[in-house]
């Protein structure tokens, strides 16, 4: 898969500081890759909290066609990705949420998404993530 139709990854979290990190880690990984990756983290003011207006705008900077993969951290992240699909337009088409632990899960998709999977490999990968054993 070219670059340019590569999955987009938004990492959302209730910190900018977090989700900018996480994000530097999983492309850090990549072994120098291009991949989409943009977080969205805390509130348009810098506090700690979620923005459906960033998350959309985080959305549409990675979409390039081929699907954008979302993880979130706690709850109402989850809550705010979950009511921007439900609106049905505030986000790219082909935007899934994705169930992943936020670390673990956003290596995994950044990885996958680098290497070229499709949205449906870039999903597995991160949910795999749920079994990595740490002992």
């Amino acid at each position: 898969m070219s670059e340019d139709r590569a999955v987009g990854i938004v990492l959302v979290s209730h910190s900018a500081d977090v989700a900018a990190s996480v994000a530097a880690l999983a492309e850090g990984l990549t072994g120098g890759a291009e991949v989409r990756v943009a977080a969205a983290g805390g509130t348009e003011g810098g506090g700690l909290g979620t923005s459906a207006d960033l998350i959309a705008a985080a959305a549409a900077s990675v979409d390039r066609g081929a699907g954008v993969a979302v993880l979130t951290d706690l709850g109402s992240a989850v809550l705010t990705v979950k009511a921007l699909l439900a609106e049905g337009d505030e986000l790219p088409e082909g935007t899934r949420l994705v169930d992943a632990p936020f670390v673990e899960g956003a290596v995994a998709a950044v990885v996958t998404a680098a290497a070229g999977g499709d949205l449906d490999a870039v999903e597995a990968a991160a949910a795999e993530a749920y079994d990595y054993r740490k002992v």
